[in-house]
């Protein structure tokens, strides 16, 4: 087995950072918006995405507060958090999407986009989860609020565990670090 992959598992059980182990680009998937719609990711290119699955009824719901903290600094910096209803960790996201949109709205403010429920491992796991874990090599996802960042060409740069807080200096240094890249490569970014 190659050393990469197996220090990438041992990150994950350790709750560390996992860094990508091979270049996935996630340009071209399509997701489900909360109304069912097709969504490409490609209408953000450009920006550096967070993606976290999601869950209401969970003991790290309350990091709603602090993605949505991430979100108001970083979003006219080019940061984009993408949030994915989750009920495959202890049934804590049984709601529906009108119940899910309701809650995080009234209970934490949120005004990034919280997408259609997907299915985050197993028989069913949705395309875009499966590129994640591939890139980062750290086995599935392991419960609600794990966090994969994407660069803003689409690449899958690193994974966070549900453990790493959004205001965590570990998740905002390389969410800092990403947002830094438009300015040194003095372009607009985007995916071509």
């Amino acid at each position: 087995m190659d050393m990469s992959v197996i220090s990438s598992v041992i990150k994950a059980i350790k709750n560390e950072p996992v860094t990508a182990t091979m270049t996935i680009n996630i340009q071209n998937e399509i997701v489900a918006n909360a109304s069912g719609e097709p969504m490409p990711l490609n209408d953000y290119a450009g920006k550096v995405m967070l993606i976290v699955n999601v869950a209401s009824k969970c003991g790290f719901t309350p990091q709603y507060a602090g993605l949505e903290a991430l979100n108001k600094k970083y979003a006219a910096q080019g940061l984009q958090i993408l949030g994915f209803p989750c009920n495959q960790f202890g049934g804590q996201e049984p709601g529906t999407q009108a119940e899910i949109a309701e809650f995080c709205s009234m209970n934490y403010g949120v005004t990034f986009p919280v997408l259609e429920k997907v299915d985050v491992k197993g028989d069913y796991q949705s395309s875009l989860f499966k590129k994640l874990v591939a890139a980062t090599g750290g086995g599935d996802v392991k419960w609600n609020f794990e966090k994969h960042l994407v660069a803003r060409d689409g690449t899958v740069i690193k994974r966070f565990s549900s453990r790493t807080a959004p205001d965590s200096p570990e998740l905002v240094g390389a969410i800092e670090q990403e947002l830094a890249k438009i300015a040194e490569a003095g372009e607009s970014g985007g995916w071509g």
